[in-house]
C-alpha cells in the first residue's frame, strides 16, 4: 500500500509539473489589444529569451522612443554601483527635508527603498555623483536609447533629451538578466535583488515603473523587466500614453494581467 501512494504521488508530482509547464502560453493580439483600449497609444512587448520568439502588440510603438522616467532608475543604480557612487542596496543617502508629492518620499533612504519607491531625489544624487563624463561613457558603452544626456545631469531622463524604445528595453533588460551588460556583476546581481518585485507559485518576477505627469496629468507609463517562469526568463515592456490616467501604476497593472493570463506569473 505504501509503495502503491508512493507511485500515485510521484504520477501526480510529473502530471502535475507537466500541467504547469502547459500552462505558459503566448497572449493573443485580441485580449492585449482589449487591455489598452482606454489608452491614446500602447505597446506590449513579450520575449521569450529561450525561444528567442518575441511577442509585440503595436510594433510600430514598440519601435517608437520615449523618456525612460524612472525605468531609468535600472540604469542609474547600475552606473552608481560600478562607479563606487553606492556600495551596495544599504547605501544611505539623507533627507534634505524638502517636502515632495510623494509621502514615502520624505525621509531617509537607501538604494533599495529608494528603487522599491521611485524616489527621485536619491537618483538625482546619485547621477550627480557618477558626473557627466562618467555617464555619458556608460551610455555609450551599453548603447541606452538614444544616449542623449545633454539635458542636465539630474534631469535628462525626466521628459528631458535621453529616450529609448520598448525594443531597446527588453533588450537592455535581457542583457541585465544575463549578466551581460558592461558593469559589473557585482553591479548586475545588486540590481536584480532590488527590482523583485513578488513571487507567485509560477514565477517571480522583477521590474521598474515609470511615469511622465504634465500640468497635473499623467500622460505616459511605463513597466520593464522580466518574469522567471519555470527556470526560464520572460523579458517585457510596456507603454502607455494618454491626455490623462496613463502612468507606471496602471503599466504594472496591465501587464501583470497579461502575464498571468500567458500561465507566467
Amino acid at each position: 500500500m505504501f509503495f502503491r501512494s508512493q507511485i500515485c504521488l510521484s504520477l501526480f508530482a510529473i502530471l502535475g509539473g507537466l500541467c504547469s509547464q502547459a500552462q505558459a502560453t503566448e497572449p493573443s493580439q485580441e485580449s492585449v489589444a482589449a487591455r489598452f483600449k482606454d489608452y491614446k497609444s500602447a505597446c506590449f512587448e513579450l520575449l521569450d529569451c529561450k525561444s528567442g520568439k518575441t511577442f509585440r502588440y503595436n510594433a510600430d510603438q514598440c519601435s517608437k522612443r520615449l523618456a525612460p522616467m524612472s525605468t531609468f532608475k535600472i540604469f542609474n543604480a547600475l552606473a552608481g554601483l560600478d562607479s563606487g557612487v553606492l556600495k551596495g542596496a544599504d547605501h544611505p543617502m539623507k533627507w534634505d527635508g524638502e517636502k515632495r508629492w510623494a509621502d514615502a518620499w520624505n525621509q531617509d533612504q537607501t538604494l533599495a527603498t529608494a528603487m522599491r519607491e521611485s524616489v527621485v531625489w536619491y537618483f538625482q544624487k546619485v547621477a550627480s555623483g557618477v558626473g557627466e563624463e562618467r555617464m555619458k561613457k556608460y551610455m555609450q558603452e551599453v548603447h541606452y536609447g538614444n544616449e542623449d544626456i545633454s539635458g542636465g545631469i539630474t534631469q535628462f531622463w525626466l521628459a528631458s533629451t535621453l529616450s529609448i524604445s520598448a525594443d531597446e528595453q527588453v533588450d537592455f533588460v535581457k542583457r541585465l538578466y544575463f549578466d551581460a551588460l558592461p558593469f559589473s556583476k557585482r553591479s548586475m546581481t545588486i540590481v536584480k535583488q532590488i527590482t523583485e518585485l513578488k513571487k507567485t507559485p509560477l514565477g517571480e518576477l522583477h521590474g521598474k515603473t515609470g511615469s511622465d505627469r504634465q500640468a497635473g496629468k499623467w500622460v505616459l507609463g511605463w513597466f520593464v523587466g522580466y518574469v522567471v517562469h519555470e527556470g526560464q526568463p520572460y523579458v517585457f515592456a510596456t507603454n502607455i500614453q494618454s491626455a490623462d490616467g496613463a502612468w507606471g501604476k496602471q503599466a504594472r497593472e496591465i501587464t501583470e494581467q497579461i502575464l498571468q493570463e500567458s500561465g507566467l506569473l
